[in-house]
C-alpha cells in the first residue's frame, strides 16, 4: 500500500516517541483515535515494520499492539534525523521516589498486625485466618490504620473456628 510521506512522518514520529502502538482492527475507521492518519494506513505501515522486525506484535481483543525494538528504535532514528540522546518513552526511567529495600531498617522492625471485627476484641496474629470471610476488616499497623474489604473466602474453615463469630 502505498502511504503519503506526510502520513509515514507522522506514524514513525508517534511511534518513536511512545514506543508503543495500538490500533483497532477496523480498516474502515476514518482516523486513529491518537493520530491525524487513516487508522488502515497505520495498520499497513506497522504491518510493514512487524515483516522487518522494528517492532512486535500482539493481537487481542480484536486490537492490534505493537511495541519497538530495538532494531526498530534505530531505523527510525535514521528515518526521524534523531539524535542518539533521543529515546521512546518506553526506555525512559521513570521519576518515582526510592523505595526502602528490603532489611535496610533495624532489626525488629516488622509491623506488628491485629486483627479487629466490627468492635470484638483484638485477635492474635495466628487467628488472623479466621477473620477470612468477614465483611469489614481493619488491619492495625505501627504507622496508621489500613481497611481492606475482603471479598473471597480463600481458605476453607470449620463451623468449628467460626462459631461465636458472626458472619456478614
Amino acid at each position: 500500500m502505498i502511504i503519503p510521506k506526510k502520513n509515514r512522518h507522522e506514524i514513525c514520529k508517534y511511534l518513536f516517541q511512545e514506543g508503543v502502538l495500538y490500533a483497532k482492527k477496523d480498516y474502515n475507521l476514518a482516523k486513529h483515535p491518537d493520530i491525524d492518519v487513516p487508522n488502515l494506513q497505520v495498520i499497513k505501515l506497522m504491518q510493514s515494520f512487524k515483516s522487518r522486525e522494528y517492532v512486535r506484535e500482539t493481537f487481542a481483543w480484536q486490537h492490534y499492539y505493537w511495541y519497538l525494538t530495538n532494531d526498530g528504535i534505530e531505523y527510525l532514528r535514521t528515518f526521524l534525523n534523531l539524535p542518539s540522546e533521543i529515546v521512546p518513552a518506553t526506555l525512559k526511567k521513570s521519576a518515582r521516589p526510592p523505595a526502602r529495600p528490603f532489611g535496610s531498617g533495624p532489626p525488629g522492625d516488622r509491623p506488628r498486625y491485629s486483627v479487629l471485627i466490627e468492635g470484638r476484641q483484638d485477635l492474635r496474629e495466628t487467628d488472623r485466618d479466621l477473620a477470612i470471610g468477614m465483611g469489614i476488616v481493619e488491619v492495625h499497623a505501627q504507622g496508621g490504620l489500613q481497611e481492606s474489604l475482603v471479598t473471597r473466602v480463600v481458605r476453607h474453615l470449620n463451623s468449628n473456628h467460626l462459631s461465636g463469630l458472626t458472619q456478614v
